[in-house]
């Protein structure tokens, strides 16, 4: 079979681009309202019911019956059996990733993540203390696809936050588990595991059962469903983020081989049909080699006809009129992942200011950074990345302020608050702060 990728040919010189650029962009996160309601039917469920509507809906959706709960779980030695039954090169993989990703987790706690205090001069003291969540939720999707690399960006941050518990859920259609996965869970000090997964698995996760605690946050992507269900529990327990289809914006001049760039928009472009790739360029001839590099490549890729149609659907190649504008309209976009392939990366990347991960320099392909790189390969979607970040080790923490006035202190301060209250008309919170005047 024939598969044809045409992504769209524009350029910031028409005087349609503006047009043609909003309408490729467009993606609508609005859930399907059947989808909802079946959602909240699903939640309100196990909210009430528990582990007996986890079984159900386990049965139902994943084709996997259990007499209970505990059948679901998987325990340690499972995880570690799962280990060593991998190939070796797989283990050797597996363990190098995760050395990376908590070696960049542990120095991001450094510079974001300890507690501070300072006195000032009457010797009131003022800080924050930051704590790790007790315990958190991971969703590691299932089905289609295995991702162990998931299973290590989730929980290796929320390990080396200090979290003391780590609840892992991994749907396994018809009981199918993947070794890797299991094996990733070991490796990353998941604390337990279960084979369930779905918007059953977020509520159990949320709101807890016989079997299942409640955890105090859920992060990791999922279906449409899991999406639905993580926006419906947010405010019972925290989340990450509602993820959209997976973005790469790839920056060129032209002076990486086209074959390496067509081949870093397949890499988004087979997650799904919605997925998008963009590339923008000033070198209209360098545009049409990649177009060429597509054509000749695509017939080689196993999910061929899910990257036709997402370049085709959502894809651009955009030519510029030059680096200025390229850096311009990426900041426009926010895209998840950021490839700056260029032989000048350095003096683009200031200019650079939205964006989930950015990849400086040709040999740093998208795909470095989804497995072993060592930043984490969460990041925000659908242009979210103007105020929003990568999941790390500050998702699994929280701060609370620390004050301890002196007596000195209380002088000057009680007058200032006493003021402001009775301005507000809190007459009891202006006579406490009186009360400690002399």
């Amino acid at each position: 079979m024939t598969f044809i990728a045409a992504p769209a040919r524009l350029s910031t010189a028409d005087s349609q681009f503006e047009a043609q650029f909003k309408a490729r962009l467009h993606w609508s996160a609005d859930t399907d309202a059947a989808i909802e309601q079946r959602v909240a039917d699903i939640l309100a469920d196990v909210q009430q019911r528990g582990d007996a509507a986890v079984l159900e809906y386990t049965a139902r959706f994943d084709g996997l019956s259990a007499p209970d709960m505990q059948a679901l779980e998987l325990t340690q030695s499972e995880l570690k059996a799962a280990f060593d039954a991998i190939p070796a090169k797989q283990r050797d993989a597996l363990q190098a990733a995760a050395k990376r990703v908590r070696s960049y987790h542990e120095a991001q706690k450094k510079s974001c993540g300890e507690s501070w205090s300072y006195r000032d001069e009457d010797g009131t003291l003022l800080g924050q203390k930051v704590t790790p969540l007790d315990r958190v939720g991971i969703y590691v999707p299932g089905g289609k696809a295995a991702y162990p690399s998931s299973v290590l960006m989730n929980a290796i941050p929320a390990h080396v936050a200090g979290v003391g518990e780590i609840i892992m859920v991994v749907p396994t259609p018809k009981g199918e588990k993947n070794l890797l996965v299991l094996a990733a869970a070991y490796v990353a000090g998941v604390t337990r595991a279960f084979t369930i997964g779905g918007a059953q698995a977020v509520a159990a996760l949320a709101y807890g059962t016989a079997t299942i605690p409640a955890v105090h946050k859920i992060t990791g992507p999922g279906n449409a469903y899991v999406a639905a269900a993580k926006r419906r529990v947010f405010g019972t327990v925290g989340i990450d983020m509602i993820a959209g289809p997976s973005e790469i914006l790839v920056l060129a001049d032209g002076s990486t081989p086209p074959d390496w760039v067509a081949m870093d928009l397949f890499s988004q472009a087979e997650h799904d049909e919605l997925a998008q790739s963009i590339l923008l360029c000033p070198d209209a001839a360098y545009l049409d080699l990649v177009q060429a590099s597509i054509d000749r490549l695509l017939p080689e890729m196993p999910r061929a006809e899910i990257i036709a149609k997402s370049l085709t659907g959502r894809g651009a190649l955009i030519l510029t009129r030059n680096m200025e504008e390229a850096c311009e309209i990426s900041n426009r976009i926010a895209p998840e992942h950021l490839e700056v392939s260029s032989l000048e990366h350095q003096r683009w990347e200031p200019l650079l200011k939205h964006a989930g991960a950015i990849f400086l320099g040709a040999y740093t392909s998208e795909s470095l950074g989804d497995y072993c790189a060592g930043p984490n390969h969460v990041l925000p979607t659908s242009g979210t990345a103007r105020f929003s970040s990568p999941l790390g080790v500050y998702d699994f923490q929280k701060r609370s302020s620390l004050i301890e006035v002196s007596e000195a202190g209380a002088q000057v301060l009680g007058v200032i608050a006493a003021e402001l209250a009775y301005g507000e008309g809190l007459q009891a919170h202006a006579r406490a702060a009186e009360m400690r005047l002399k």
